[in-house]
């Protein structure tokens, strides 16, 4: 999988605050990962979350301080700080941010930070006031200005009661940001836009015409493109997906509001992923009211939709153009005919009804049918893994491209 940290030694620091608890499904994620986690805890830490807890899931001894403890703990802090891939302070209090900000070094997780040289990820979690204060802000700007990732703090009610930003976020989400600090950012400088979801073409004011698509890959590879360190644009159709970190969304309904948002960002794009499942028909009229129950049938008279496909072939200039193909039957033969008539660089194919494969599934099966003619069957892996691979070859595609324009 290429967003596993299998073999990876993730250091997870854990402070003194309400959210600890949240810090153990951290712990958990990082390790169905297949990474390799210690986790270092302040004194305060405790009162909230047991050392003993972090211990029996990482199967590490918890670093808590300098002197005391295991016969190897007074160097610790060093051969910790040495072979970690990553540290994660989640939640981070206003207390270690000021002391990192300011280079203290009066504890066993602050002695540990200063050796530290891999990459280094705040999560603040604090009060609303408290994460608003002059000097927290102040020192959150000098973290980062050192090199430091800042995971903004959620927005809600929080355990105190205040009302605003502080909220530590979910692992899930703290899990991906971590995650992409370990992607080659071979996609930086590059505008990807990224079609995803179905549209709905509504007949009456209640009832719509739509498919089953659950846009789960285009976000997948709206996700991995920002992972990669391309600005992305993903234009949504209706889905209960959250918006990945670093992407831009842009939400439409029908397919007539697809094609407007599309054409609007074309021009700016350097590639273009059109996996969006959008309605090829339209009803020719929408009913004001509700339609009523009637004794017999009715007919509803449809009417083409914009083909967003053919025209972004039609249009491209400087643009990769990858378009997918969800069919029942005869794949490469629908495939190849539409990468051909479409003006396409890659078409991503497969067949729906597997289980595995296609709406609303969590893996995917997929076939690259290339603009050279080559084909190339992937094994079933999931969504995320599946989006990497297609980048990869859209990386290739970009290589050669810039390989012949310089002989």
């Amino acid at each position: 999988m290429q967003n596993s940290l299998s073999g990876k030694h993730i250091v997870l620091c854990v402070c003194g605050g309400i959210a600890a608890y949240k810090s153990v499904e951290l712990l958990r994620l990082f390790q169905k990962a297949g990474a390799d986690v210690k986790v270092v805890m302040t004194g305060n830490a405790e009162h909230f979350v047991g050392s003993m807890t972090f211990e029996a899931i990482s199967g590490h001894p918890v670093f808590k301080g300098m002197y005391g403890g295991a016969p190897d703990a007074e160097m610790r802090h060093i051969a910790w700080a040495d072979e970690a891939d990553a540290v994660v302070i989640a939640p981070a209090t206003a207390n270690i941010i000021g002391k990192l900000a300011n280079g203290i070094a009066d504890d066993a997780m602050t002695t540990f930070m200063l050796a530290v040289t891999a990459p280094k990820i705040i999560c603040p979690s604090m009060n609303t006031h408290m994460y608003e204060n002059r000097a927290v802000q102040r020192n959150i700007d000098t973290l980062e200005g050192d090199g430091f990732v800042i995971v903004d703090p959620g927005e809600g009610e929080l355990a105190c009661g205040a009302v605003g930003a502080g909220r530590l976020p979910e692992p899930g989400y703290i899990f991906d940001r971590v995650v992409s600090i370990f992607f080659s950012k071979d996609f930086k400088g590059k505008k990807v836009l990224v079609t995803a979801g179905p549209t709905r073409e509504a007949i009456d004011p209640v009832r719509f015409v739509s498919n089953p698509s659950s846009g789960k890959m285009g976000y997948a590879i709206a996700k991995a493109a920002a992972d990669r360190g391309a600005e992305v644009i993903l234009i949504s159709g209706p889905t209960n997906l959250k918006t990945p970190y670093g992407v831009s969304r842009n939400d439409v309904v029908s397919a007539g509001e697809m094609a407007d948002a599309v054409f609007d960002q074309v021009d700016a794009a350097d590639i273009i992923i059109k996996v969006a499942a959008v309605s090829d028909y339209t009803p020719s009229s929408k009913a004001e009211h509700k339609i009523k129950k009637g004794e017999g049938g009715i007919s509803i008279k449809m009417e083409r939709t914009v083909d967003i496909l053919a025209e972004l072939g039609r249009r491209k200039k400087h643009q990769i153009l990858v378009g997918f193909a969800a069919e029942t039957q005869n794949l490469k033969d629908n495939a190849l005919d539409k990468l051909n008539r479409k003006n396409l660089d890659i078409i991503a194919g497969n067949l729906v009804g597997d289980p595995s494969s296609g709406f609303n599934s969590d893996t995917n099966k997929i076939n690259l049918f290339l603009k050279d003619g080559s084909i190339e069957e992937l094994p079933e892996m999931d969504k995320d893994a599946a989006a990497h691979v297609l980048l990869d070859r859209i990386a290739s595609r970009i290589m050669e491209t810039q390989s012949k324009n310089n002989n």
